[in-house]
């Protein structure tokens, strides 16, 4: 089936309970068990089923299965959060002593998630140049055990070198993770270039109405067969798992990422989605291609006007034929299109603020993929965290405006962005 028919029907069969149409909610804690048998059964992963809502719940479960069928790969796992979808990703894989390559171009949170929180943890990170991967296999070694990036960055709105990521990570054995928020499903699937891992904020376009909190974790097929070819370095999924009455992973007949994801990680750590959250986002998913379509169309034609304002010093946005990136757009995005964020420059730092502060019906706001357009000054607020060094090295300056480009008539959006920038 094509994305669009997934989105709508993907994970959910209505001809099983009551026939209802609207996927039911299953709002519950916890699942009685025919007997003590089948409690066991399930814990043993004998059965599949239910076992408790920080687990796995039936409605989350039909949401997991559609994204999962939207990336093109195996299987999914949801969590409370785009930043827990990040952490459970590479706690997955790595622990003390290992180390993580992650791109020069990266959301402001993940960046402080990936250099600081987890160095508590002993996992230190490298940074590699996302823009032609040219520093990427140098920094590989055998503690190496992830390579994490994002196919369009945040606020950059700079386009990876997918292909040259992928193959020399294959060459060297090192899981990919891409973070494909902001291209989101709808454009782009990462697996299909293949990509091992797929993470989402679905807080973002896949919600679409800055409603829900959530998280999402996709793996492709196969990876059983990867993490075997690797065995000494992901010794997490090829050895018994002592905390799961010696499981080991590769010997079960499911995918493996998200399973281990789910028993370890989800189990202990509890940063899970909620089953209201998942029926909200399982309605919005449903028009997500045509949101996204939407958004790039609106966000092509106001960065065309931005381009050619006076004020405005440089333009950011892949959907350009100017744009440096507009060729992997092309190459990796869906019709070319390039999702609905963009970033801009003007004179100054006070220049930025004052646009800022004058827009009317853009909101100040550091959420992206809302339906309502928004505006925010990265450096002080999304990567506020960062040193100047470290703002320099992602590549947000000080005059750099971004805009996340919602459903409005895009009329009205230029008349806002015009009395603003006047």
């Amino acid at each position: 089936m094509h994305n669009e028919t997934i989105a709508v029907h993907g994970g959910y069969n209505k001809k099983e309970g009551y026939g209802s149409m609207a996927v039911p909610i299953t709002q519950t804690t916890a699942y009685a068990f025919r007997d003590s048998e089948h409690a066991a059964n399930l814990f043993a992963l004998k059965e599949l089923g239910p076992i408790y809502t920080r687990l796995n719940n039936p409605t989350t479960d039909v949401l997991e299965q559609r994204f999962a069928q939207l990336e093109g790969g195996a299987a999914a796992l949801c969590v409370s959060s785009g930043q827990s979808s990040i952490f459970y990703a590479i706690a997955n894989v790595a622990q003390a002593g290992d180390n993580i390559l992650i791109s020069d171009k990266l959301y402001g949170g993940a960046v402080t998630l990936l250099t600081h929180t987890i160095r508590r943890f002993g996992i230190q990170a490298h940074v590699f140049k996302s823009e032609d991967a040219s520093n990427l296999e140098e920094q590989i070694n055998d503690k190496t055990k992830a390579i994490f990036f994002e196919s369009l960055s945040n606020p950059q709105i700079a386009v990876a070198d997918i292909e040259k990521i992928v193959e020399i990570a294959k060459r060297n054995g090192v899981l990919t993770i891409c973070d494909n928020t902001v291209a989101t499903a709808a454009l782009f699937n990462p697996i299909k270039w293949g990509v091992d891992v797929v993470v989402h904020s679905t807080s973002k376009y896949t919600n679409g109405q800055g409603t829900v909190l959530g998280g999402i974790i996709v793996e492709r097929d196969g990876l059983a067969e990867f993490f075997k070819e690797n065995a000494e370095k992901y010794t997490e999924f090829t050895t018994p798992d002592d905390s799961y009455h010696g499981l080991v992973y590769v010997d079960v007949p499911l995918p493996n990422f998200c399973l281990r994801a789910r028993l370890s990680l989800a189990r202990d750590i509890g940063a899970v989605q909620a089953p209201l959250n998942s029926w909200l986002l399982i309605q919005t998913l449903e028009t997500l291609s045509l949101r996204v379509d939407k958004h790039s169309d609106n966000a092509l034609e106001i960065a065309e006007f931005l381009s050619a304002h006076p004020k405005v010093k440089a333009v950011n946005y892949p959907g350009l034929k100017t744009d440096k990136y507009y060729d992997k757009a092309q190459k990796y995005f869906k019709d070319g299109k390039a999702s609905g964020l963009i970033s801009f420059d003007v004179e100054s730092f006070d220049e930025a603020k004052r646009v800022i502060d004058s827009a009317k019906l853009f909101s100040v706001v550091v959420n992206i993929g809302d339906s309502k357009s928004l505006i925010v000054h990265p450096a002080s607020t999304t990567h506020s965290q960062l040193t100047e060094e470290e703002l320099t090295k992602v590549g947000v300056k000080p005059v750099t405006i971004r805009l996340s480009i919602g459903l409005e008539n895009t009329e009205d959006l230029k008349a806002d962005l015009e009395q603003a920038l006047n």
